[in-house]
């Protein structure tokens, strides 16, 4: 029988911590933003390069994050997999993310829309760790706001 905290930290959320894809901060960017969690201290910068075209793709996003592991495996994940899409092909990711992450596990995630964003939904029956994971989330799309109103 498994535990809880197994359903929270995951193979795949440790992998994330001790090993994170796309960590550290990178040039070019388009906007750069900084999160805390008063509650728990967590931190993160988050850079953000959208392509010239149309489309607005993710050209780029980097990050450096301090606090705990599903903060840091969240951040990696969450880079992953969106860098190389779309702001409009992350739009129903990130919805359906955030509902399923806030329905304390009475909703289950997508495996094709999350990927190993599915990973994270432990967290889901953990309260206090749902805005560790959501914290990166964030931080994309206060980037995303700020390179729109940089653009205008």
């Amino acid at each position: 029988m498994s535990s809880p905290l197994s359903a929270l930290y995951t193979e795949l959320v440790v992998e994330h911590d001790k090993r994170p894809l796309h960590a550290g901060l990178r040039e070019p960017f388009d906007a750069e933003v900084h999160h805390v969690n008063p509650t728990c201290g967590d931190e993160i910068t988050l850079r953000l390069h959208l392509s010239e075209d149309v489309a607005e793709r993710i050209e780029d996003l980097s990050y450096d994050a301090i606090g705990c592991a599903m903060s840091r495996a969240s951040a990696s994940i969450m880079a992953d997999l969106l860098i190389g899409r779309t702001v409009a092909e992350i739009g129903p990711v990130q919805t359906h993310f955030e509902q399923v992450i806030g329905s304390r596990g009475r909703i289950g995630g997508d495996e094709e829309l999350l990927g190993d964003g599915m990973a994270l939904l432990g967290a889901a029956k953990f309260p206090a760790r749902v805005k560790c994971v959501l914290m990166p989330w964030k931080a994309y799309q206060a980037a995303l706001v700020e390179t729109r109103l940089l653009g205008e």
